[in-house]
């Protein structure tokens, strides 16, 4: 199946009204996932107005595969950028180090990397679920019943249907009712900053008129810190993600930073930086945190489930949390338009368990991975780290067909790596399941229940 592949018509047999709790890129993605095949949708969020904040995020070819499936590839293209290369470099001189063509290495996926303004992204993503879905805001959920499936808000109101996904970021309340009890996300020893640039101050700079006029994402990486900065909003702001050792502010995408502290953060990293940062008035800044993977994402009762960052929040160096949402709520969506007998309901979950958790906790430990390798203190391992960066980067230069990355600690230089990360196609994995297991499988008890 790929990117141009039309969209399945299959409704589920047995509609449910599901509640998702939680209108942020999960959230809106399995309400659209769940509504295309005929599930009733409400989504119920805190907030009293939908005001995505934040700075950039990377969509990579799994998730853009998916995203122009459903018919989203040319408002993509027309706001999104595309990168060409990826490109890491010493934090204080700024010489290349490492370096990784994407435009043919993405194109064998069949589908594009873009780097986009997560504002403009949720906008796509509310657009394409609107139609499928009831929003209510100020709908505070303060208690569940998991057995009847309902949620009681704030205001004492009471809101009952057949299933409950939890998709309430870190900070989830339905992953405490999944696992009866709290479980405390851990702090990682980093926190981020987060700003933009227009890039009309940029071009006018001749060094840092490249960054501009040749779409990158570039790497500077030091001791206990690194910079991402890429081009967004169809080059018209550059993005800058600057991660530092944690000071103890809060756990939020949305606190204020200080401008002058950031950088007081980054005055060793090289002249570019310092004249990008001179350009930054004001920062948002957040806290990483990280959790283990859980045992489950299902509670007993088989009518509350956790989708996105309620279980497994990803730290951002690997680019990968808003895609490991998305695909969850592809896999689930396609999994329950199956669904035609309520017996069928609970083995369909724990099948979007177990596609899911595998996926998602070997991400997790990528993401993990690169921040040790980023952040490495300069000597022996730092030496080691570059060298190695700089023979993938010179054999690809080279246009080697040999070398295939294998380990390099530019893990966007390891081709194996990218296959498994780039080339999955969550909607495929869900049908081809549901072909070689589910069918045979679950498809029986909906018969066997109408005995």
């Amino acid at each position: 199946m790929d990117a141009s592949s039309p969209v399945s018509t299959r409704k589920a047999e047995l509609p449910l009204h599901i509640l998702i709790v939680g209108c942020g890129i999960g959230g809106l993605t399995a309400a659209h996932c769940l509504g295309l095949v005929g599930h009733r949708i409400t989504i119920l969020e805190a907030a009293e107005a939908l005001g995505e904040v934040g700075a950039g995020i990377q969509v990579s070819p799994n998730v853009t595969r998916l995203l122009t499936r459903w018919g989203l590839g040319q408002a993509l293209a027309e706001i999104a950028v595309k990168p060409e290369a990826i490109v890491f470099r010493r934090y204080c001189t700024g010489e290349r180090v490492g370096y990784s063509k994407w435009a043919e290495k993405m194109e064998i996926f069949g589908a594009p990397y873009y780097h986009i303004h997560r504002a403009d992204f949720h906008k796509l993503l509310f657009d394409l679920a609107a139609p499928y879905m009831t929003l209510r805001l100020k709908s505070t959920v303060v208690a569940v019943d998991p057995d009847e499936p309902s949620v009681t808000l704030a205001s004492g109101e009471v809101v009952r249907g057949d299933l409950i996904v939890g998709a309430d970021g870190v900070k989830s309340f339905i992953q405490r009712v999944v696992l009866g009890h709290v479980n405390p996300a851990q702090a990682t020893g980093d926190a981020v900053y987060r700003a933009l640039i227009p890039t009309a101050l940029m071009i006018t700079d001749p060094d840092l008129k490249p960054l501009v006029d040749t779409p990158e994402m570039t790497g500077w990486m030091g001791p206990r810190r690194h910079i991402m900065g890429y081009n967004v909003r169809a080059k018209k702001a550059y993005n800058l993600v600057m991660a530092h050792p944690d000071d103890g502010s809060v756990e939020s995408w949305t606190a204020e930073g200080s401008a002058e502290k950031m950088r007081a953060d980054f005055a060793d990293f090289e002249p570019r930086i310092q004249k990008m940062m001179a350009l930054v008035n004001s920062t948002l800044k957040w806290r990483l945190m990280d959790r283990q993977p859980l045992k489950t994402w299902i509670h007993k009762s088989a009518r509350v489930i956790l989708l996105g960052d309620a279980c497994h929040p990803m730290l951002p160096y690997r680019a990968q949390g808003a895609a490991m949402a998305i695909e969850d709520a592809a896999v689930l969506g396609k999994l329950l338009s199956h669904l035609s007998s309520v017996v069928q309901l609970t083995p369909l979950l724990h099948a979007y368990e177990a596609l899911r958790l595998p996926r998602t906790a070997a991400t997790q430990a990528s993401s993990r991975l690169n921040q040790t390798i980023f952040h490495l203190p300069d000597g022996p391992e730092q030496r080691a780290r570059d060298a190695a960066m700089h023979t993938a980067m010179e054999a690809e230069l080279a246009g080697s067909t040999t070398d295939k990355g294998d380990g390099n600690p530019n893990q966007w230089a390891d081709q194996n790596k990218n296959e498994a990360q780039f080339g999955y196609d969550a909607e495929e994995v869900a049908e081809r399941w549901w072909r070689e297991v589910g069918e045979r499988g679950i498809g029986a008890l909906e018969v066997q229940s109408r005995l």
